[in-house]
């Protein structure tokens, strides 16, 4: 409710009417809606990642400390009731107060890395793993995802993210997102639940990469990216492949693809 209160004040969520707010973090709080008559100089963004944006701060719309500290000193912008003010007020403080008295402050230990590399890393812990039996996509990816018996890459990409060690990334959830590649390439285009697509040459180890065998515009598969082996290859950690079927294959396994043997998309995911 404090957070609420500091966005609505910015002018980036909301109408101001506190006692018709509920206490959920839902997608309309942190993302909200795109401006669709917005002119050219001003951001679509809204909500929480709107004022991420602002601030050069990962826009996944997911709280987290660099975005409490940029809250605590922003300011109403002009033609805002309270202008000038800061945008956390003194109920908001109380509130927030509140909550620190109540949990001590305390929070996870936070193991070194990134939430990407830790689950890059998990992803390698998993080589050789195969689906039993063969040929019927029952896993514990898909199994633990709720999807069992699908065609499991996406699901296992998933995974990795969500059980690391690290905590969980804001892209993915379980039972949810994602399942389904195509639904993660329109995401990053779209620079949605914390995805983003990357250039070539902007490429890390850990991104998300996605393949479309046809070029038919359809992504068919997924994995991690590992490294760059040649100028136009590279080695990636693969879900549900092998050398004799790329998408349905069964298996997890370090695959070597060459851009341009196949449409190719990088997607970036963001950190907590």
């Amino acid at each position: 409710m404090a957070y609420k209160r500091t966005i609505c004040r910015l002018g980036r969520w909301g109408d101001w009417d506190p006692d018709s707010w509920d206490d959920g973090y839902w997608t309309a709080f942190s993302h909200g809606k795109d401006d669709q008559t917005a002119t050219a100089d001003k951001r679509k963004w809204s909500g929480v990642a709107g004022v991420q944006y602002q601030q050069h701060i990962d826009a996944s719309g997911w709280l987290g400390k660099n975005t409490f500290n940029a809250l605590c000193y922003a300011l109403v912008p002009e033609g805002f009731i309270h202008e000038g003010e800061h945008a956390m007020d003194s109920v908001a403080v109380e509130m927030i107060n509140d909550a620190w008295e109540q949990f001590q402050g305390h929070e996870p230990a936070e193991p070194e890395g990134t939430v990407r590399e830790a689950a890059l890393d998990l992803a390698r812990t998993q080589l050789g793993y195969k689906e039993s039996p063969a040929g019927s996509n029952q896993n514990k990816y898909g199994s633990w995802y709720g999807m069992n018996g699908q065609p499991w890459c996406a699901m296992f990409v998933t995974w990795c993210f969500e059980n690391n060690g690290h905590g969980p990334s804001p892209s993915f959830v379980k039972g949810s997102k994602y399942a389904y590649v195509p639904y993660i390439v329109q995401d990053g285009r779209n620079n949605k639940n914390g995805l983003t697509t990357v250039d070539v040459d902007q490429v890390k180890p850990s991104d998300l990469v996605c393949y479309d065998w046809s070029w038919d515009g359809e992504y068919d598969h997924i994995g991690l990216f590992e490294k760059w082996v040649g100028p136009s290859t590279f080695n990636a950690i693969e879900g549900n492949t092998s050398t004799s079927n790329n998408s349905n294959g069964g298996e997890v396994m370090r695959r070597t693809r060459t851009l341009g043997q196949q449409g190719t998309v990088f997607v970036r995911v963001a950190e907590p």
